[in-house]
């Protein structure tokens, strides 16, 4: 562990949480618990990449591949709502706020009533979805209504996959407990155990099914119990292992719940969007759900790495410098928020649009998978990909209306997002406009546009809102990135092999030269930014609070 996760003797004892929240702040800076958080979110997407290899492999993109992708899409976009979205962006704060005013027992008792009601909900809304399975499938891949055993398959891996909400919404409150309190290491590797689960059941139980994908199913619901049973012992640590009491009158968590509902459509307007392609995506020709899955999973790398790390690591300081009516700070915060985002977003989107295929051949162009696959994926990974900068942005914007407790704006926003996706669906996608018929691609493009609407609208809302966000658009700043890509730009686009190269190549020379390739482009990348004059302490941030 590092010295992130250490608890302070000041918080057991209950000794004023401002004193222990001040030596945190002495610890370390943001960017050393973004670190943390990175770094076990790296091997978390690194394990995920692993999966994917295995599944493709396995499932390729057939018909029992569109079934469990969908089957593990529906809990999985619940769980992003729960565990990344709406439930830890209001329940963050009312903690923080508890922690700040109160004591530790006033903080326990919060615990302990959120997770009984957050528990009872969840079995409840567990429970019947696994009882409704069939319309349950209906609803979110009506297309394959056409297909009476996918339709039916799809149903029986609901089944299985989830119970994982229950479980892994859970974990989601854990693990907000835990990062309020300044351990991110347990929370950011807890995803690691999905991934090995998943893997596990690809190559030791699903091979010996009947219906590989049943196994697959069974792994999701295992892996959403082992991401619980992990989180527990860090609680039991902080004195604050959850003893579930039902109560809907307590003032914490009719505050919560009041933060929550609203901030279903904030937060996590990316990932409706995104599930709302998956509906789309099962009218169209058999494989585009597959597609759209794999070209997702790689936008997703970065998007999580850093983007969903930094967002983990503000949400708690920004909650604290509200409650202590630190503007300037908060301000500070957020822009250097903003600005590491770009930093990472500008050069992943160059790197996956020039090595889409590339990419794509080596991970997942092996035994089920073909040629046709990787050609389909990359054209969706490409439009995913134009709007990579804009999900990143999202996730570390929306912070800045949740820990000023506002959950009105991003809901106005959210909806006009959502509006504008489901309009951008009909132009690209549907015979309406018949020349802009684009199938998966037009799907995953009008999701990338819509989130763009998001981000800008987030942006200029906090502007409006007092947040002035001074410097997120230095000219400086802003030239040296633009010149470091495009030099990395040009070293990768030379260095990459004719795309019939890499379809007869085999596994080890595809992933080494990926990776030379990769290493050439973040080296010169580094290094233009470090001849032009950028330091780390431009990009270190302020201090954790």
């Amino acid at each position: 562990m590092t010295e992130l996760d250490d608890q302070s003797s000041d918080e057991i004892r209950g000794e004023p949480a401002a004193q222990s929240k001040a030596a945190a702040g002495k610890r370390g800076g943001l960017l050393g618990s973004s670190f943390v958080v990175s770094m076990g979110t790296m091997l978390s997407r690194v394990l995920g990449l692993v999966r994917d290899v295995v599944l493709a492999n396995l499932l390729g993109a057939a018909p029992n591949a569109d079934a469990f992708f969908v089957a593990f899409k529906i809990p999985n976009f619940l769980r992003r709502l729960f565990a990344e979205g709406a439930f830890a962006q209001a329940f963050v704060p009312v903690l923080t706020e508890t922690r700040e005013q109160g004591s530790h027992d006033a903080v326990k008792a919060l615990v302990n009533r959120v997770a009984g009601v957050l528990g009872g909900s969840l079995f409840v809304l567990t429970a019947l979805a696994m009882v409704m399975a069939p319309w349950v499938a209906l609803i979110f891949a009506p297309g394959f209504s056409r297909d009476v055993a996918k339709l039916a398959l799809t149903a029986d891996l609901i089944v299985w996959t989830f119970p994982y909400l229950f479980f892994i919404s859970l974990t989601g409150f854990c693990g907000a407990i835990l990062n309020t309190y300044g351990r991110f290491a347990v929370p950011a590797y807890t995803p690691v155990l999905l991934n090995l689960s998943l893997i596990a059941a690809a190559v030791f139980w699903a091979p010996t099914m009947p219906e590989p994908a049943l196994g697959l199913a069974m792994g999701v619901m295992l892996a959403g119990v082992l991401q619980l049973l992990f989180q527990l012992p860090s609680l039991h640590a902080l004195k604050l292992t959850p003893k579930p009491v039902w109560d809907t009158q307590d003032a914490g968590v009719r505050k919560i719940l009041m933060l929550m509902v609203p901030a279903l459509f904030g937060v996590s307007v990316s990932q409706i969007n995104l599930l709302f392609d998956t509906v789309l995506a099962s009218l169209l020709p058999n494989g585009s759900v597959a597609w759209l899955y794999y070209s997702d999973r790689l936008t997703e790398l970065p998007l999580g790495v850093f983007a969903i790390a930094i967002a983990t690591v503000i949400l708690p300081a920004l909650s604290a410098l509200n409650t202590r009516a630190a503007a300037d700070e908060f301000s500070q915060t957020l822009t250097w928020a903003v600005r590491n985002v770009l930093l990472i977003a500008v050069p992943a989107t160059v790197a996956l649009w020039l090595l889409a295929e590339p990419i794509l051949t080596a991970l997942f162009q092996y035994g089920a998978f073909t040629t046709n696959d990787v050609t389909m994926a990359a054209a969706s990974l490409r439009a995913y990909t134009l709007g990579l900068g804009a999900f990143m942005l999202i996730k570390v914007l929306a912070p800045g209306y949740y820990a000023r407790q506002d959950m009105k704006t991003p809901v106005k926003i959210g909806i006009v997002a959502m509006v504008s996706n489901m309009v951008l669906n009909v132009l690209f996608v549907f015979p309406l406009m018949w020349y802009f018929d684009m199938g998966h691609v037009g799907l995953a493009l009008a999701t990338s546009a819509s989130a763009w609407i998001n981000a800008a609208l987030l942006y200029r809302g906090l502007r409006r809102g007092g947040i002035p966000l001074t410097g997120v658009f230095d000219i400086r700043y802003m030239v040296r990135l633009l010149v470091a890509v495009t030099v990395m730009a040009g070293v990768i686009y030379v260095s990459v092999p004719d795309l019939r190269d890499w379809f007869a190549a085999d596994m080890s020379w595809r992933v080494t030269r990926l990776l030379m390739i990769v290493t050439a482009g973040a080296v010169s990348f580094a290094g233009v930014l470090a001849l032009l004059g950028l330091r780390v302490a431009e990009i270190k941030g302020p201090r954790s609070s």
